[in-house]
């Protein structure tokens, strides 16, 4: 060894005794945090806001010039504090062997991923869990989905999204908990919940990330990336809450967006990053850039250059830049130059260095690199049955004329139609980057574990079978060699099942449209098959609301199934067969046309509400007004009868709301007991209908059970225009019921 190499090594040493010494004395994680914090230089400091992509082979030789080979040296000097999409414990310990032992200070990374409704073992997609409204269902399933991700060297996902949307154009309403702020936020603390459990250093739990901070749902058209300007009543009201939610079930990052809000890129806001995630709500993790936001501030106008845009992401308290190179290039020279102080690096690096402590990576850089675990805890049976369970629950019963449905064990003649009911893949949804493609159970395999009276007619051609997450969905317009066979074969049966809907990449990330009805030539299919036989039940598979105005009318079943992932064939066809009773609630509206949208049923009055002779009140002049199926809409095979609605407002503090809810049919099922309020009259206008509670009970035939809500300030405040939480005496109106659209109705008085 040389003296050069032999004095570096010492000081070296050195440094990481010193380091490790101070660690092992104090007590507290902030403490060590600090400790930490004052052996690092500036360029360290960057690094670890720095997150890169996956970039080359790991367990293959170093790369050895452009892009890559310079990734390679930052990880070697400690300038990445992050990295996404490595997966597998082979990779993810060779990556984090390479920066523990080699790096100055030995900084273990965090490795983050999409897991948005599972790793392998695909749960629903997360729109269709929250037609489930059950959040102990819905927790189960991102503690699954942490169970596998971290046994494949895992301990971050991107995930929850958590933006609230009023807009079925948008794609990624497939990722989130749909149109209301209430259930939005009960859905992002049972994800929370899940996917950090009660101990994050525990090796099978994940640090969840709510995005995106804030207002992306809001994208003007429903289209990808667009501009989002909305008033501060619908920010703080309908925005806010579920991200509150997620601070309150402390959340460990949180990630902002590509959008503008009123003119400024959420990523360089410093009132929505640092005053009030950070400041009033008190969050103490980090905040993430979503992919290259921070260098996307230069073609907003917002930014003058990538230096410009570092500069800005860092003031405005973005903590850790993905994949822009922003910070790792130019953030230690705009320290240097003053255009940043030191101070916003320290409380950047010590957010991001508190979690990976609570991770436990400091103990165990290792933790999550078992490849025995990531053998044994993949497409385990207990993920299966617990996905299973979690598809049963997230189907929707739109419509059962007559009783079609169920359907008899021994039903004779079952014709089976559409391309979705024998595919494998599309069932998966979008968002599920480190599953198996083809590993769903068709629809048609599911039916065939009941009974073996059916026949299968794939019909036209809808989707392109090389479809995937990068590339649009090809759609088939013109070709419809298939529809005369599947006619035939519907002739001579007695009943048919239609398994029709959308691919399950035409949802999700860049995947808007302007037409939301049934893709291609399927209803062409469906009505040339109700021409022979009217004995159908639709089973729609897509990943947002649609526009299904001629199915509703003459199709006599509905069962919205969306896109129920590795279990989908098995799930569909216990509900189509009763062994699974349909109590799933629409976390959406679903519009008539695609002209009523944005469409959600907690808007505001107008002044010309009431429908008058002459044409001057709100309306359509070719369509309705209301919508085709409400929020919380969903029926059973059961029914239910609502009775008996009483408040008592004697203890103003918690206005207690009951109601008798009785199963008036003839077999066991469970209801979604819903409670609404309206504020008649505020200083803010509020919405016509607020949902704040529900509860979900199981009632066997003829029984009946007393349901209590408490409505406390919380539920009847609200944000006014000076941002503060008001609640203001007044009326009342009270809605307990089956759907948004029906109930009982009362009111209170706040004094």
């Amino acid at each position: 060894m040389t003296p050069k190499h032999l004095f570096r090594w010492l000081s070296l040493t050195s440094i990481l005794f010193m380091n490790f010494t101070i660690m092992a004395q104090e007590k507290t994680i902030d403490q060590k945090v600090d400790s930490l914090l004052k052996l690092m230089t500036l360029e360290e400091k960057v690094g670890q806001m720095n997150q890169y992509n996956g970039f080359w082979d790991i367990t293959g030789p170093a790369p050895k010039e452009g892009n890559a080979a310079e990734k390679y040296e930052h990880l070697k000097k400690g300038w990445v504090g992050s990295m996404l999409n490595v997966t597998g414990t082979e990779e993810v310990r060779k990556l984090q062997k390479m920066v523990v032992e080699e790096s100055r200070l030995g900084i273990p990374l965090i490795f983050g991923f999409d897991v948005i409704h599972g790793y392998k073992t695909l749960a629903p997609i997360p729109l269709a869990e929250a037609a489930s409204w059950d959040m102990e269902a819905i927790e189960k399933s991102a503690r699954i989905a942490a169970d596998e991700a971290s046994a494949v060297g895992l301990n971050w996902t991107f995930a929850p999204m958590v933006d609230i949307s009023h807009d079925a154009r948008w794609g990624r309403v497939m990722e989130g908990g749909g149109e209301d702020p209430y259930l939005g936020a009960q859905i992002a603390k049972a994800r929370v919940n899940g996917f950090q459990g009660t101990d994050l250093s525990q090796n099978n739990t994940i640090a969840a990330c709510a995005k995106h901070f804030a207002a992306y749902g809001f994208a003007e058209a429903g289209k990808e990336y667009n501009t989002v300007d909305i008033g501060t009543s619908t920010l703080y009201n309908m925005v806010f809450p579920p991200f509150k939610a997620a601070v309150e079930a402390d959340v460990k990052t949180v990630m902002n967006g590509f959008n503008l809000l009123n003119g400024v890129p959420v990523t360089g806001d410093k009132n929505l990053q640092r005053n009030i995630l950070k400041g009033t709500w008190g969050f103490d993790g980090f905040i993430i850039s979503d992919w290259s936001s921070i260098g996307e501030m230069v073609p907003h106008g917002y930014a003058a250059d990538l230096k410009h845009a570092a500069e800005l992401g860092a003031l405005a308290g973005s903590d850790m830049d993905m994949e822009s190179y922003a910070y790792v290039t130019h953030l230690a020279d705009n320290v240097r130059e003053g255009k940043v102080d030191e101070s916003i690096l320290d409380e950047a690096v010590g957010r991001i260095l508190r979690v990976k402590f609570e991770l436990g990576l400091f103990d165990d850089p290792y933790r999550y690199c078992n490849p025995e675990r990531e053998k044994s805890r993949l497409y385990h049976e207990d993920h299966q049955s617990g996905v299973l369970e979690m598809a049963q629950k997230s189907m929707v019963l739109l419509k059962n004329e007559g009783g079609l449905l169920p359907l008899k064990k021994n039903q004779p003649k079952i014709a089976v139609i559409g391309e979705l009911a024998n595919d494998n893949n599309s069932p998966l949804g979008s968002w599920r980057l480190g599953s198996d493609d083809n590993t769903a159970v068709t629809v048609l395999d599911g039916l065939k574990k009941y009974t073996q009276n059916l026949t299968y007619a794939k019909g036209p051609k809808v989707f392109n079978e090389d479809a995937n997450f990068l590339n649009e969905v090809q759609v088939n317009e013109t070709d419809r060699s298939g529809i005369s066979e599947a006619v035939e074969l519907a002739q001579s049966s007695d009943v048919v099942i239609m398994v029709l809907g959308e691919h399950g990449f035409q949802s999700g990330e860049a995947r808007s449209r302007t037409k939301l009805g049934l893709p291609g030539l399927q209803l062409d299919l469906l009505k040339a098959v109700h021409k022979v036989n009217k004995n159908i039940v639709l089973v729609l598979m897509n990943g947002r609301p649609l526009t299904i105005n001629w199915e509703a009318e003459n199709v006599p079943a509905i069962l919205e199934a969306w896109q129920l992932g590795s279990q989908t064939g098995n799930a569909i066809a216990k509900v189509l067969f009763g062994d699974y009773n349909p109590s799933g609630k629409l976390p959406m509206t679903f519009p008539r046309s695609v002209g009523q949208v944005p469409i959600y049923y907690n808007h505001y009055s107008t002044g010309r509400a009431n429908e008058v002779p002459i044409v001057f009140w709100t309306h359509y002049s070719d369509e309705k007004n209301e919508p085709l199926f409400p929020f919380g809409y969903g029926l059973s095979y059961t029914t239910f009868g609502y009775s008996d609605l009483a408040i008592d407002s004697s203890n103003q503090s918690k206005i207690k709301v009951s109601a008798t809810i009785t199963n008036t049919g003839k077999v066991a099922g469970e209801e979604v007991v819903q409670l609404y309020i309206h504020d008649k009259v505020a200083s803010v206008t509020r919405p016509v209908k607020e949902l704040k509670g529900f509860q979900k009970i199981g009632l066997a035939p003829n029984e009946s059970k007393r349901v209590e809500f408490v409505l406390t300030n919380k539920e009847l405040g609200f944000y006014n225009h000076q941002y503060e939480f008001v609640v203001e005496p007044g009326e009342f109106g009270v809605m307990v019921g089956t759907s948004s659209g029906e109930g009982l109705i009362d009111s209170f008085v706040k004094k």
